[in-house]
């Protein structure tokens, strides 16, 4: 069901601040996917923008202590308990995910201290890319985390958060349904854990099975 991962370079270990440097590279693959083996059970696939530094050392998606990408997703249902991936993804954590459809992986591969030092132009190939990879996978949905970029990747100016028209984007197939949602950052002045955790409730009321359908948690 699931596809093996690296373990984490720091073997479970906190990051130091003097660690994360090195973890700025033009690696292409600073983390893994996050994706079932099968590409019949992937439903949804969730599109970070890239891996910043303390995610790419622990080799876990969203993992800097501060973002609210897993506390929002538990709270939306989508997620059977709290997930903590601060210091890695634990097999359990991500076979939970894998079993139930969901997938992650990123725009753009290589980590970066912020995602502003992504360029226009790695930005549009990445979208070139992600259309190739939705077509070979055919999740029923995919969401991007963060409009911004997805404005640039996909040459979307006016683009809105929410559920996208892909008839205005060349190449994406008809079949798989894409949303917007806001980037998860602790910087993102303007969501919450409660505003994050809504948006979600929406993209996963658009996938068509019981399985992770949306579950509200109040805690």
């Amino acid at each position: 069901m699931f596809v093996s991962r690296r373990p984490s370079p720091l073997a479970g270990a906190k990051p130091r601040r003097e660690d994360l440097q090195r973890f700025a590279t033009n690696d292409p693959d600073a983390i893994d996917d996050v994706l079932p083996s099968e590409p019949e059970r992937l439903l949804l696939l969730i599109v970070g923008i890239n891996p910043g530094l303390w995610t790419a050392a622990v080799n876990a998606p969203f993992a800097r202590p501060g973002n609210r990408f897993w506390p929002a997703l538990y709270r939306a249902g989508m997620t059977e308990r709290p997930v903590d991936a601060s210091r890695g993804l634990t097999e359990q954590d991500a076979l939970d995910l894998v079993g139930r459809g969901i997938g992650l992986t990123n725009l753009v591969g290589r980590a970066t201290a912020r995602a502003d030092e992504l360029s226009r132009d790695e930005l549009v190939e990445a979208g070139r890319r992600l259309i190739v990879r939705v077509v070979e996978l055919r999740p029923e949905v995919v969401a991007i985390a963060g409009i911004t970029a997805f404005r640039t990747a996909f040459g979307q100016r006016r683009a809105v958060l929410g559920r996208q028209d892909t008839a205005l984007i060349d190449g994406w197939p008809a079949q798989t349904r894409l949303w917007v949602v806001p980037q998860p950052s602790g910087l993102n002045a303007h969501e919450n854990i409660d505003s994050l955790a809504e948006k979600w409730r929406a993209v996963l009321a658009d996938v068509p099975e019981p399985g992770i359908s949306p579950r509200a948690r109040r805690a």
